[in-house]
């Protein structure tokens, strides 16, 4: 699915030609693109490609990006970099060994309420950040087999987290769920700690039959909540006014202020992940995921599963 996605912003991108798609198993709609449909990453690569999207199943990143790594050819290789630390650290090796362009496909970078939410906190609009929530569920995606909710989505939140804080995880205490009869988690309940003291948690389930993607950082001066399903960013302040009412003041602690939801441009954030990585493909310097970004998010997935496993809060390396 996210091949045909990657395929449709391929196909209308300035600067870009599309000169072929690999698909063993291909579907009606794989043939909409001029272009040629070839059953195997070799007969890709024969094509004569400058860089290449690796939209395959987790489990065979490793061997694909190897392919074309071996070959010459950049890549862009979706979320997770690879199943396990052992497997990313080999890719980034073997594309910093050849002087490759390697990105992975942490699309949530290029949200632009969380773009926004960070250009604000870099900023220090929020001062001090005490902690960052995320809630991430909605119902299984039939077509991902091979890995579970901490690897496929999870993922996703470890990786913003630490770019909208610039803070690194130091330790993770997690509980996972088995409620779907499949082998892999379909549940995560998260606890982390960043490296400055700040709070990380994630809610993470394919389990619901609502789909939510929500972020909350809380600072000193309010919290900024992004829903990155409808990329709006709002800011609930603290109130700077007195609340006369006793009860209520007593109950509230910090009081509600203003509440602020920020007009910002949307631009579609596969288009702008692909814009970004053909820049960086040109040498342009633009700010992609890097592979060493995606060895620590694989890292901090494993520290999750392991705290899972052994019941015990585990330090992230």
């Amino acid at each position: 699915m996210m091949g045909r996605n990657h395929a449709r912003v391929l196909a209308s991108l300035d600067g870009v030609h599309l000169v072929g798609i690999a698909d063993p198993h291909p579907s009606a709609d794989t043939t909409t693109y001029a272009a040629p449909l070839v059953p195997d990453v070799e007969t890709l690569i024969g094509l004569g490609l400058d860089y290449c999207v690796v939209a395959a199943p987790t489990a065979l990143h490793e061997s694909v990006g190897a392919a074309l790594a071996e070959a010459g050819v950049h890549a862009l290789i979706e979320k997770p970099l690879a199943p396990d630390s052992p497997a990313a650290e080999r890719l980034s090796k073997l594309f910093a060994d050849r002087g490759l362009v390697g990105g992975v496909g942490h699309i949530e970078r290029f949200n632009p309420a969380l773009q926004e939410m960070r250009r604000r906190l870099d900023a220090g609009q929020l001062g001090d950040v005490f902690q960052v929530v995320t809630r991430r569920q909605g119902p299984f995606p039939a077509r991902i087999a091979d890995v579970g909710v901490v690897m496929d989505l999870a993922t996703h939140d470890i990786d913003l987290t630490t770019w909208v804080t610039r803070r690194a995880y130091t330790s993770v205490a997690a509980h996972t769920a088995h409620r779907s009869g499949r082998d892999h988690e379909d549940l995560v309940a998260v606890v982390g700690g960043l490296e400055d003291g700040t709070v990380a948690s994630h809610l993470v389930n394919w389990l619901s039959p609502m789909k939510e993607r929500v972020t909350v950082v809380t600072g000193e001066r309010g919290c900024y909540v992004a829903d990155t399903l409808t990329a709006d960013l709002t800011f609930y302040a603290n109130s700077s006014v007195p609340t006369e009412w006793e009860a209520l003041q007593n109950f509230r602690g910090v009081t509600q202020g203003d509440i602020v939801r920020y007009a910002i441009a949307k631009p579609e954030p596969l288009r702008a992940e692909h814009e970004a990585f053909r820049d960086a493909v040109r040498g342009l310097g633009a700010q992609i995921v890097t592979f060493e970004e995606g060895v620590r998010t694989v890292r901090t997935a494993e520290a999750l599963l392991n705290s899972a496993i052994c019941g015990q809060r585990v330090a992230v390396d």
